[in-house]
């Protein structure tokens, strides 16, 4: 079976696709000066820009990992923003832990598989 890889930097590719599976790398948000809800509509954006570069979307997502700085106090926000976003007839999986991400100022990260 052939893997394709897209957007590959020096350490990850962006999206890997194998077979009729798409794996989307953690993102995060571009500028880290926005609240918890512009950082999860920036990711958002850009999950729907990497799932069209491998010729799917969203409502094609089969699980999706949150992670948060602080899960205690970001929640809702995240998941009113997550929930305007994602398919309302079409939800994927989704896991959401509390975790420090690689710099301070990421509140939020976010992976995900999808289908084509």
């Amino acid at each position: 079976m052939t893997i394709t890889r897209i957007d590959c930097g020096e350490t990850y590719s962006k999206v890997v696709i194998h077979g009729d599976t798409v794996y989307l790398t953690g993102m995060a948000a571009h500028d880290t000066s926005a609240d918890i809800r512009g950082q999860t509509r920036q990711i958002l954006d850009q999950i729907d820009e990497a799932l069209a570069q491998a010729g799917t979307d969203k409502s094609k997502l089969l699980q999706v990992q949150v992670w948060l700085t602080d899960a205690v106090e970001d929640w809702a926000a995240m998941n009113e923003v997550y929930q305007a976003w994602v398919d309302p007839a079409k939800k994927p999986c989704r896991a959401t832990v509390q975790a420090p991400l690689s710099d301070p100022a990421y509140l939020i990260e976010v992976m995900c598989i999808g289908a084509l």
